[in-house]
């Protein structure tokens, strides 16, 4: 899954937990060269890493474990990185998911979706801020499959918001080179490819 071009070489992490077949797909329609890796050295080499939406809190930080540290220093030191949905989530310190230690590179909680029909499923309108990840997208709606929200304790990192019955949440957050989206891109039709491809933008420039 790594063809020949000269898009940016990005790493997609695999925590061992679903079917990362379309959100390669749709990396790669943006240009990008992709490789799945289940070891952190080596995708924290490449020039962008993606953290993909598929699994459980749980497991994912038992992927993660270990390596916490290591991994928020390289976003730290300016790494591009797109988390979508529970790769948003793996940044903040903890969940209400399960045990175990997230990346730790924003401050806040992960906390259960406050509705009456839990999961979300489907599509969702987000309101989107100034921010080159949403450049050239008009109206964006996008599809949601989660259960949890992240609550970010300073609002400057949200760039965007969405409203679920009757709570108004982070529909994405960017600190320094780093975002998170809290619904799937690579299921949200021509939208959803424009945002990878405005971020695989963001790594090349």
């Amino acid at each position: 899954m790594n063809p020949d071009g000269n898009g940016p070489r990005v790493a997609l992490f695999d925590y061992g937990a679903g079917n990362l077949h379309s959100l390669a797909k749709g990396l790669e329609a943006g240009g990008a060269r992709v490789t799945v890796t289940t070891d952190w050295s080596e995708a924290l080499g490449y020039e962008a890493l993606v953290l993909p939406g598929v699994g459980s809190f749980g497991a994912a930080v038992r992927a993660l474990e270990g390596h916490e540290a290591e991994v928020r220093e390289a976003l730290l030191d300016g790494l591009p990185c797109l988390g979508i949905c529970l790769g948003m989530q793996l940044f903040f310190p903890d969940s209400e998911e399960g045990e175990g230690s997230g990346i730790g590179l924003m401050d806040g909680r992960v906390r259960r979706l406050r509705a009456r029909t839990v999961p979300q499923m489907g599509w969702n309108d987000v309101e989107t801020g100034e921010d080159p990840l949403f450049r050239g997208i008009a109206g964006l709606t996008a599809y949601y499959a989660n259960s949890f929200v992240c609550e970010p304790d300073d609002p400057e990192v949200v760039v965007a918001h969405s409203q679920y019955e009757d709570q108004r949440f982070a529909a994405a957050v960017r600190r320094g080179r780093s975002w998170g989206v809290q619904f799937h891109p690579e299921k949200s039709s021509r939208a959803g490819l424009s945002l990878l491809r405005n971020f695989l933008a963001e790594v090349s420039s």
